[in-house]
């Protein structure tokens, strides 16, 4: 999976699941640029990667995607890129009837329109250039709503849909868009969640087991997935071996979607 001579962006890498794409796209051979709200942040994380891979190659970009504004200050300053992981989202649980108008709007600009706005200025580079690639990060939550966290299961339902009416529009052009379902991921954000529903009593190891058995039954795996499960299938998708996968949702849920097709 040689990304040699491509330039990769993943929003929202400073830390978590995006922060373990990029090491892994890096790893691959791709020049990384590493996104967050802060540059300070952007720096810190640089110099953490550099120094655990004094190989690889990265790049920062300090933006705030979720908005329009931040998403034209880093495509002034980055206007092209071959591999765009949309990777930027936020969760957290509250009652449907609980969630405003404001909630809404900040779930749905963060999670969805950061990718929208994104993808709709890279791809026409990529299919002038013939080759790219464009990654939604998506969950299951966007086919098995969780009942606590509505507001998140629907944004993640509309990047599904993004992601193949991008596909489409960039059919024979050498580009393709998927997502990519990740289940219950095990991230500092995932472990505070599971905290907020299990409390702090319990041990670490006690108490993941107590929240997928409570809270996330579906898992096959019964188990929290690693953050290097989901790069694996992103990096995987950014090469010239998935040359033939577009348009599709995959998933690496550890089989929590009890269902054959997303």
């Amino acid at each position: 999976m040689n990304l040699s001579g491509r330039r990769a962006l993943v929003t929202g890498s400073t830390q978590g699941i995006g922060r373990v794409i990029a090491a892994g796209l890096a790893r691959a051979g791709a020049t990384t640029v590493i996104n967050g709200r802060r540059p300070e942040r952007v720096e810190t994380v640089l110099a953490e990667l550099r120094a655990a891979d004094p190989a690889a190659a990265f790049e920062g970009a300090a933006a705030d995607v979720a908005t329009a504004e931040g998403v034209a200050a880093l495509l002034a300053a980055l206007p092209e890129v071959d591999i765009l992981v949309n990777n930027l989202g936020i969760f957290g649980a509250v009652p449907v009837l609980d969630v405003d108008d404001e909630l809404w709007q900040r779930y749905w600009d963060t999670n969805v329109m950061s990718g929208v706005r994104l993808s709709r200025a890279y791809l026409p580079g990529m299919r002038d250039r013939g080759w790219g690639r464009v990654l939604f990060l998506a969950s299951d939550s966007a086919v098995a709503i969780p009942a606590e966290m509505v507001h998140y299961g629907v944004t993640k339902t509309a990047l599904l849909a993004v992601s193949r009416g991008y596909a489409k529009a960039m059919a024979g052009t050498g580009v393709t868009v998927n997502s990519v379902i990740a289940g219950p991921t095990h991230t500092e954000g995932v472990e505070e969640f599971a905290r907020q529903l299990v409390g702090d009593d319990l041990p670490w190891d006690e108490a993941q087991h107590e929240f997928m058995v409570h809270h996330r039954p579906n898992s096959l795996i019964q188990r929290l997935i690693e953050p290097e499960e989901i790069a694996n299938m992103v990096v995987y998708l950014s090469s010239p071996l998935a040359a033939a996968s577009t348009g599709g949702a995959l998933r690496v849920d550890g089989g929590y979607v009890d269902s054959i097709l997303p």
